[in-house]
């Protein structure tokens, strides 16, 4: 499925403003390590990944769907999980994991980082997809999902027959981009000053 044919995917197109300057945002990039370099192996991890996204889906969902307090989050609240609306953002999880890999980190990028933010605070959840869910995704899981999206992606960036010194320079820039990632995700989290 084409990236402009994914139902809520909003790339370029968004309302949504980053509070960083691009000036604070380098600076986020050299707390985090991430460089030059790192660009590269990301593009390289794109090229590796790129066949590879429904297989990444899979596990990931798996991990959340044998997690009943995350599944929770794509429920009604009582229990009941929406199928439509896991499909749905699985659809722009996927597209995620291909725009971390190969888009510039440019001010397209930063201002949709704000929007995937919004979308999971109260301040826009569930709107995209005009489901009634919980709320709200408690900032804890977000941040605490930094690791089993980076641990589970490193199988996948060694089945190219890359060396072991390239996959793990994939990891490590997979690794600060997730990071990157979730850190700019958490701004609607953040009360206004302290961002």
């Amino acid at each position: 499925m084409s990236a402009t044919a994914i139902p809520g995917y909003a790339y370029g197109a968004t309302t949504a403003k980053s509070p960083l300057s691009a000036e604070e945002f380098e600076n986020l990039k050299k707390a985090v390590l991430f460089g030059p370099e790192d660009e590269a192996a990301l593009r390289m991890a794109g090229e590796v990944l790129a066949d590879q996204i429904e297989a990444v889906l899979d596990v990931w969902y798996g991990f959340v769907g044998s997690h009943p307090h995350l599944v929770y989050y794509f429920t009604d609240g009582k229990g009941n999980a929406n199928g439509e609306y896991l499909a749905a953002v699985r659809k722009r999880f996927g597209q995620w994991i291909l725009d971390t890999c190969n888009r510039p980190f440019d001010q397209d990028w930063l201002n949709y980082q704000q929007e995937i933010g919004l979308r999971h605070h109260r301040s826009k959840k569930n709107q995209t997809d005009g489901v009634k869910s919980v709320p709200n995704i408690n900032h804890r899981y977000m941040t605490a999902f930094i690791y089993p999206i980076t641990a589970t992606i490193k199988p996948f960036l060694a089945k190219k027959g890359h060396s072991a010194e390239e996959v793990e320079k994939m990891h490590q820039a997979w690794f600060k981009a997730v990071v990157l990632s979730v850190a700019l995700w958490s701004a609607p989290y953040v009360k206004e000053g302290d961002f």
